[in-house]
This record gives structure tokens, sequence and C-alpha cells, in this order.
């Protein structure tokens, strides 16, 4: 059949009209790297962001790396996350999905990023204490060695935090052993005592013979702990962008706790999680992600305290957080209802 040249014209008009819409939208987009800095619960939201288009829906494509170290120490623990994860080059990602603790004890160090807390998901120390046999409570850990990853990680900030809650002086009353903040540090008696996230917690079994003293949540001790954190020059020329990639977070922290299938569907994918049991623990630990996650101004305070560093000392608080973003989303009503 012949297409007369009025249907002809029109069919014309409408395919360079739908090819110059997908370019514009196509430029619209902002290119963004997000370094996650861990394989825990509290990174699989940005995780879902990706997978369920939420990034592409506010404008981002967002191209996610899973740091290297981090993924070392998640195949110590038997969890063999993809090579195609992996940071790929030693160039600074804009964006770091990381804890502040860690951030805060690295300030005047030559390998510092002067970044922002735009964000908290974990304002608040809940790890538990898993402890040899031969330790009962939380109080026998004074005198023993209690283990840490690195300086600053958040199970460092952890110990000493927990220290100061017990009145222990960290120099005299315990010993803190570096590189030793897994279930093997214990076997080996390298360490008496560790701190435990939710994906040690989950590969816990009877046989094992460790006990769970509890954990720290009722300690009430404050955490700047895993959030979003922005490199402060391009923060400043990129606002919007980093906007649109707070709210997107947050949309996908909501769809994560309506949804578990998509919580196990992306650990699956991006972290090679499938394990029933270590998925129950990391899942559950998700509820604690606030819904409403501002900066922990608290958090960053104690942080503050804890190292207390001559470089650290040349700044007050306010220098480190931006709590507009959130404040934004919530006087808007979207933290309320970001899934509508």
């Amino acid at each position: 059949m012949v297409m007369k040249p009025a249907l002809l014209r029109i069919m014309t008009a409408l395919v360079l009209l739908f090819a110059a819409t997908s370019l514009e939208a196509a430029e619209k987009m902002t290119t963004v790297d997000v370094m996650l800095d861990d394989v825990s619960a509290n990174k699989v939201p940005f995780l879902i962001a990706a997978d369920s288009g939420i990034y592409a829906k506010n404008g981002l494509d967002v191209r996610l790396h899973i740091n290297a170290d981090a993924v070392a120490t998640a195949r110590s623990r038997g969890i063999n996350v993809s090579d195609a994860n992996v940071e790929r080059s030693n160039t600074v990602s804009p964006i770091d999905v990381t804890g502040g603790s860690w951030w805060l004890a690295r300030v005047g160090q030559p390998a510092y990023i002067d970044r922002v807390i735009v964000s908290t998901t974990e304002d608040k120390l809940r790890d538990h204490v898993i402890a040899v046999s031969s330790l009962s409570s939380i109080s026998d850990i004074k005198g023993k060695r209690l283990g840490y990853s690195s300086f600053g990680a958040v199970i460092h900030y952890g110990d000493l935090a927990l220290a100061k809650e017990m009145g222990w002086n960290p120099q005299k009353d315990i010993h803190l052993v570096a590189d030793a903040a897994n279930l093997n540090a214990l076997k080996t008696g390298k360490a008496d005592a560790i701190l435990a996230s939710a994906l040690v917690t989950g590969s816990l079994t009877p046989d094992m013979g460790f006990k769970d003293l509890g954990d720290l949540t009722s300690h009430n001790i404050p955490l700047a702990g895993s959030g979003i954190m922005i490199e402060r020059k391009w923060l400043a020329a990129h606002r919007d962008a980093a906007a649109r990639f707070v709210k997107a977070a947050v949309e996908a922290t909501a769809l994560m706790k309506k949804d578990r299938k998509v919580f196990d569907a992306a650990a699956g994918k991006w972290f090679n999680i499938t394990d029933g049991k270590t998925l129950d623990h990391m899942y559950a630990a998700t509820a604690e992600i606030s819904d409403k996650p501002y900066p922990s101004v608290a958090g960053i305070r104690n942080a503050m305290a804890v190292y207390n560093t001559p470089a650290m000392r040349t700044h007050k608080p306010e220098y480190f957080y931006d709590s507009s973003f959130i404040k934004e989303l919530d006087d808007s009503g979207f933290l309320s209802h970001p899934l509508q």
C-alpha cells in the first residue's frame, strides 16, 4: 500500500517529534557516580533505586560502585560479591554512601575528602555484642579484647562509645584489637568479643559456641552512621541533582519496607546473598531506617567528642552536615507519602 503524501508528512513529523523528545529527555538525565562503602542492609535501598527505575524517574543516570576493600571484607565472611559490581578505579565519586563516624575520624588526614552529610540512615548503635562462651554479659568485657575492623569504622567508633558508656578507659580497661571484627577473630582467640551487624549475626549457628550478649539499642548511643555524603564542591554546583538523589533514596527505602521481595532481589543480584536466615536478619535491620533520615547531629557531635582531633576542633558540627534536603522533602509532605 502506498502511503498518501499528507499521511506520510504527519508520520514523519511524529517520528521526528518522538526522536527530539527522547533526545531532550536523555540530555536532561544527570550522570553521577555513587560509591557504596560496605556490604550491608542499609545499602540495599540504593540498589533498589537502580533496579526499580527510581533513579531514572528522578532524572538520574546513577553508576553504582561497591568499594573494593568492602568487597574483600564481605568475601572473607563468605559473601561472594560479583566482580561486575566492584569499583574499577581510584576516581573519587562525588556521592559516597558511607559511615559518618568513619569519615569524621579522618578529618585533617591526607586522604580526607571534604564532604557534607545530607542524610543519615543509621543514627543509633544497634550492633549486637557477640562474645566467647566464657563471657556472660557486656560488663564481662572489661579487661578483655574487643575487636574492630579499622580506625574510624562504625565498629571502632562503637567500641570507643561503648567504653565511654560503661565508664571504661579504652587505654587501660579494655584491649582494642584491629582487623578483628569478625567471627574468625573469636574462633582463633584474637578477640574475646566483637560488635556485629545483621550480616554477621545472621550467620551465627549454635554449634559455633558464641554468645549473643544483646544489642546496644537500649544504650541509646547516638551514631553518625551510614548515610549520604556529598563532596562539598560538587554539591555547590549540583544541588538539584543532589536533591533528586536524596529523594530517590527515600522513595526506594519506602518501597523496600513495603515489599520484601525487592529487598531479597537486590541483595541477591548485587551482593550474591541468597541465604534465607541471613536475609531475614538483614531485612529486620532495615526496619530501623528512619522514614525521615535527617543527618544525625547527635551522632556527629558524639563522634567529634570520641575522636577529638585538632583538625576536627577547628570546625563546628554544623560544618559537617546539611539538613536542608530532608527538610524540604519533609515540609512538602513527601516523607509521609513517598510512594504516592
